[in-house]
Parts: structure tokens; C-alpha cells; sequence
């Protein structure tokens, strides 16, 4: 009996040296599916850079199809302005209309109808297999 004892508790701390090891350390960096916290760090870093990159090419390329405007003749140089340029590409954002249109809200009822069906069956069901 003690030999079982001394097994049990040795196999308990083996089991809990082993994770506390590697949920408080950096292998846990080694099981499939945890990322280092630095990984996730410059990952978020690079989003945010690539985001900025993005929003500055878009008025870099407003400002010079207005430079070419200008040298085409097609714009008068009065009119020609780089705030007033790089105001009209922030603008060019459109709102997006997110209400649902006839055919999905026809959808949406035929759905709700069918999983009440299914689910007044299966209640149904399950009424009379408890009988």
C-alpha cells in the first residue's frame, strides 16, 4: 500500500512540475498553437504600420493625379491646393448601408420558421420517447 502511495504522489508531482514548467516559462512556446507574446507584439506593430502606409499612399496618389491635372492643362493652377487635394481623398470614404435588403430579410424568416419547425419536432420527439 505505501508503495502505491509513494507512486500516486510522485507521479501527481511530476505531473505538476511539468505544468507549472511550461505554463511559466518560454517552452510553452514549443506546443502547437502559442505564440510568444513579442511575436504577437510586433505582428500587432506591423498592422498598424501597414494601415498608416496604406492611408498615406492613397493621399500620395490623389495629390499626384492632381499635379497631373494641373500639368495636362485639364485643372487651372488657382484651383490647385495640396490641403484642399489631401481633405477630398480622406473624404472619398463612402458610408456603407448595412441594413438588410427584402431578399435577406425573406431569408432570415424562412430560416427562423424552419428551426421552429425542427425544433417543435424534436421536442415532439423526444415526448414520445420518454413515453
Amino acid at each position: 500500500m505505501s508503495v502505491f502511495v509513494s507512486l500516486s504522489l510522485g507521479a501527481i508531482f511530476l505531473i505538476s512540475i511539468t505544468t507549472v514548467l511550461i505554463a511559466f516559462t518560454p517552452l510553452r512556446e514549443f506546443i502547437p498553437g502559442y505564440s510568444s507574446s513579442q511575436l504577437k507584439r510586433d505582428a500587432t506593430v506591423l498592422a498598424l504600420k501597414s494601415d498608416s502606409l496604406s492611408i498615406a499612399l492613397k493621399k500620395n496618389e490623389a495629390y499626384i493625379k492632381s499635379i497631373q491635372k494641373v500639368l495636362n492643362g485639364d485643372l487651372e493652377y488657382a484651383k490647385f491646393n495640396k490641403d484642399s487635394i489631401l481633405s477630398s481623398a480622406d473624404e472619398a470614404a463612402e458610408p456603407i448601408d448595412l441594413s438588410a435588403s427584402e431578399k435577406e430579410k425573406e431569408l432570415r424568416e424562412r430560416v427562423s420558421k424552419e428551426e421552429y419547425t425542427q425544433r417543435s419536432s424534436s421536442k415532439g420527439k423526444s415526448l414520445n420517447s420518454k413515453k
